[in-house]
């Protein structure tokens, strides 16, 4: 089962390009969650050859924001500087003779005006106000200033858009309200896909000769099958059907062909 398991996987694994762990980590500090996403993410951008530049660059991002305790979102911080920093070409000395030019990611610009809590030791100057320049921030927890929320209006609100949601979904949307509203309009089309298995879910059902794909549901009752055409997949294949007898709109051709018009 575990074999089959990994097989399924095996396309979201990092073992493509990254076949061990590295003693690195001692010096850059990534940690052990982040460490294969920030190689993905590094494709991603198109620094994947870079990826070791990525690594010494996060250690020189941990210590430009204060050497800070990295865990999320902490830790996402350090590597959105760090890739920033290999993408432009800039070392820690540039961050620093640069900072009040620079276009920094937004998750640096938001660590350093608190939105995410004050980090032991407190912010590095002149850094941080080079940064920030006129911007606002926020002193003592982020929590404390957030207005109270009000769950049942949200959930009032949600049920607008998405009348099928229940309490978790609400705590969902309070906490990361852009990414609940994505999941609610995914399953407001595609229905409770939490019922599939891994499988399906990822590739779908299997596909015939003439690519189609056989779906299974009940009605009244009922089970019933349809075939349903895969357009994006059945236009790499070659699909050959045959004329139906007695359908008029439909003529067999003992060759292939284009047809033109009506009557041509």
């Amino acid at each position: 089962m575990g074999a089959i398991t990994r097989t399924l996987y095996g396309p979201f694994e990092c073992a493509a390009t990254m076949k061990s762990g590295n003693a690195d980590v001692y010096l850059n500090e990534i940690p052990g969650g982040q460490y294969t996403n920030l190689q993905f993410q590094a494709f991603s951008l198109g620094l994947g050859t870079q990826f070791e530049q990525v690594k010494k660059a996060y250690r020189e991002a941990n210590l430009l924001l204060g050497d800070i305790i990295k865990v999320t979102p902490s830790s996402k911080v350090v590597g959105d500087l760090a890739q920033f920093m290999v993408q432009n070409k800039l070392t820690a000395d540039d961050i620093r003779a640069k900072a009040e030019e620079l276009s920094f990611p937004k998750s640096v610009v938001e660590y350093f005006q608190g939105a995410i809590g004050i980090p032991y030791g407190g912010f590095p100057e002149p850094l941080r106000s080079q940064i920030l320049k006129d911007m606002p921030r926020i002193e003592g927890r982020p929590g404390q200033e957030l207005p109270p929320l009000d769950f049942d209006k949200l959930k009032a609100e949600i049920k607008e858009s998405h009348p099928d949601v229940n309490d978790l979904d609400v705590m969902s949307a309070a906490m990361y309200p852009q990414v609940a509203n994505d999941y609610f309009r995914m399953r407001d089309k595609y229905g409770p896909v939490k019922h599939l298995d891994t499988k399906t879910f990822l590739v779908g059902p299997n596909m015939t000769a003439a690519g189609e794909r056989e779906v299974f549901f009940e009605l009244n009752g009922q089970l019933r099958s349809v075939f349903i055409r895969d357009e994006n997949a059945s236009k790499e294949m070659k699909i050959h059907p045959k004329a139906v007898k007695g359908n008029k709109n439909q003529v067999g051709a003992p060759m292939p062909g284009t047809v033109l018009s009506k009557g041509r």
